[in-house]
C-alpha cells in the first residue's frame, strides 16, 4: 500500500511539472531548480563509541528539488509561490528523513510589491538562513560547527524546534541599500489558545565587503507539538572580506523558561586558494548551564578544502572534530560533491 502511495504521490508531481515546464515556455514565469549532492567518509561525534562509514545525500547543503513562480498582477505587484522538497540521493528517500512532508523544504504562496512582501505557508527559518553569509561552510547539517550546535539534536540543539517553521505568515521588506527585515508569526493552531504561536524577528545587511544578521525567536511549538515551557532564541553575527582572507564570527543565547540555557560562540575564515578553491576553517563552543545539573561544554571545529570544477559544481574534502565534556574527542572526515541545476 505504501509503495502504491509513494508512485501516485510520484506519479502527480512529474505531471505537474510538465504542466508548469509548459507555463514556464508560455509565461517565462516558472523555474525548475535544485541540488543534488552526496558524501563518504566516517563520521563520529564526542561521545558515540565507533565511527560510521556512510555515504549520505547532502553534505554541505541538502539536496532538494524546487519550483517557483510568479504572476505580474501590474502596479510592480507579483503574486509569487515555492514548493520545494527535500530528497535523499543516497536512497532515492524523498524528505531529510521519514518524517518530513512531501514539500519539507518550502511551501507557500504570497504577494510583493512596493510594500515588501507577504508570504502564508511553511517556510524556511532566517536565522537558520542567515547563517549562509555568518559561516564559511554555510547552512550545512553536517559539517558547518554553527549549524550543528544550534540546531542538530546529536551535537546538543540548542535551539529547538526545526530550520523550517509550520503555519508561517511572514512580511518582509524590501532590499533598502543592502538591509532586510522580516517578521514571522507562526500560528500553533490549538483550539482555544490563539497564544501558543511561534515568533521570530530577523534583519541582515549584505552590501560590498560586509554581511551581517540578527536574529530573534521564541518557540511555543515544536513542528506540530505545543511544548510545555517556551523558548526564547537570540543569534547575532558578522562577516567581513578582507580580500585574501574572510572573516566571520557569531554569538547566540537560548533559554527555557525555569529550565536549560545555552551560549554559542562561533568563529570562522576562508581563504581562496588559486581561482577554484577555498580553505574553510571554523570553530564554535557552547556552554550548557542546566537548570538541575552542572554546567557542560563542547567544543566543535571543521577544516575543509572546496574547490569548483565549474560554476555549478564543487568537490570538498572535510575534517571535523568534536569534544562534550566527559568524552573523547572524536572526528568525522569526508569527501563530497555537489551540483546545482
Amino acid at each position: 500500500m505504501k509503495i502504491e502511495k509513494n508512485k501516485a504521490v510520484l506519479a502527480a508531481v512529474g505531471a505537474a511539472a510538465c504542466l508548469l515546464c509548459a507555463d514556464a515556455a508560455a509565461q517565462q514565469s516558472v523555474e525548475i531548480y535544485g541540488l543534488i549532492g552526496a558524501y563518504v567518509g566516517s563520521v563520529k561525534r564526542s561521545g558515540e563509541p565507533r565511527a560510521v562509514t556512510q555515504l549520505n545525500g547532502g553534505g554541505l547543503t541538502t539536496s532538494f528539488l524546487g519550483f517557483r513562480g510568479t504572476e505580474d498582477l501590474g502596479g510592480a505587484n507579483h503574486v509569487i509561490w515555492s514548493l520545494e522538497s527535500f530528497y535523499r540521493p543516497d536512497t532515492g528517500e524523498q524528505g531529510r528523513n521519514a518524517t518530513d512532508p512531501f514539500w519539507s523544504r518550502n511551501a507557500w504562496v504570497g504577494v510583493e510589491g512596493d510594500f515588501g512582501r507577504i508570504t502564508l505557508g511553511r517556510q524556511t527559518n532566517p536565522m537558520y538562513s542567515a547563517m549562509l553569509q555568518l559561516s564559511p561552510f554555510g547552512t550545512s547539517v553536517v559539517f558547518s560547527p554553527l549549524a550543528l550546535q544550534t540546531f542538530v539534536p546529536a551535537y546538543g540543539s540548542n535551539v529547538l524546534g526545526d530550520t523550517v517553521w509550520n503555519n508561517v505568515i511572514r512580511y518582509s521588506t524590501t532590499n533598502l541599500n543592502g538591509f532586510r527585515a522580516s517578521a514571522d508569526y507562526g500560528l500553533g493552531e490549538q483550539s482555544g489558545r490563539p497564544g501558543v504561536a511561534n515568533l521570530g524577528l530577523h534583519a541582515n545587511y549584505n552590501s560590498g565587503k560586509w554581511s551581517a544578521a540578527v536574529s530573534a525567536q521564541r518557540l511555543r511549538v515544536n513542528i506540530n507539538t505545543p511544548l510545555p515551557v517556551e523558548q526564547k532564541a537570540y543569534l547575532a553575527g558578522v562577516a567581513y572580506n578582507f580580500g585574501p582572507v574572510k572573516v566571520y564570527g557569531n554569538v547566540g543565547h537560548a533559554s527555557i523558561e525555569r529550565g536549560n540555557s545555552s551560549r554559542i560562540v562561533d568563529l570562522g575564515l576562508s581563504v581562496p586558494m588559486g581561482e577554484r578553491g577555498t580553505v574553510m576553517l571554523e570553530s564554535a563552543h557552547t556552554r550548557l548551564s542546566p537548570a538541575q545539573a552542572a554546567v557542560t561544554h563542547r567544543n566543535t571545529s571543521s577544516l575543509g578544502y572546496d574547490y569548483r570544477l565549474s560554476k555549478r559544481t564543487d568537490v570538498y574534502l572535510i575534517h571535523t572534530g568534536d569534544k562534550k565534556s566527559n568524552a573523547g574527542y572524536a572526528s568525522t572526515n569526508a569527501f563530497g560533491i555537489r551540483h546545482l541545476f
